[in-house]
């Protein structure tokens, strides 16, 4: 892998589909370039029981995988749950950047975290704007909704994905593999 000139922060918002297969295929284009990559998955449901795409094809690629969410907040007990599991996902997630293991790191859906205040949104940029220009900083790809204005500032890239058409609500059709997960 060709050393990594400067480190972005990439991050993928909205309320159109795609964050998470936009994520996914940055993910796949720097493995394609033999790097390092991982993904902290956060909010969803464990993605071995959803069955997604992403998640099958990763893990054959030995892409390290590990999931920080219990479901939704509006589902059940989650938010609580997610709170927690969201604290131990950012844990692991500065393990990974201060290893200098890894040359793309995915964060999807950690826009939540913090938006619903799970983590203090003030804390994680400071971290992330401070330890962006270490040596062994990979590229961090963020996705999910309501990206705060200070996860914004600290980013290089912000892409705000707007949905205008959905086949989900406009014509109820059911959620399919390929296309949703």
């Amino acid at each position: 892998m060709k050393a990594i000139q400067s480190s972005l922060i990439l991050v993928y918002t909205g309320d159109g589909k795609g964050k998470t297969s936009s994520a996914m295929g940055q993910l796949i284009r720097a493995l394609g370039h033999g790097a390092r990559c991982a993904v902290a998955q956060f909010i969803k449901k464990d993605p071995a029981l959803l069955d997604s795409g992403e998640y099958r094809i990763l893990k054959q690629l030995e892409v390290p995988w590990k999931q920080f969410g219990s479901g939704f907040s509006w589902e059940g007990d989650n938010n609580a749950k997610n709170a927690e599991l969201a604290k131990k996902g950012w844990q692991q997630v500065k393990r990974w950047i201060s290893s200098a293991s890894y040359d793309l790191i995915v964060l999807d859906e950690f826009t939540y975290t913090l938006s619903l205040g799970y983590l203090d949104c003030e804390e994680v940029c400071h971290w992330l704007a401070d330890h962006k220009n270490k040596e062994g900083f990979p590229h961090i790809v963020i996705t999910g909704r309501n990206a705060p204005p200070q996860l914004i500032s600290v980013a290089d890239m912000v892409s705000e994905l707007t949905e205008i058409k959905h086949h989900l609500t406009d014509a109820k059709r059911a959620a399919q593999p390929m296309i949703e997960f």
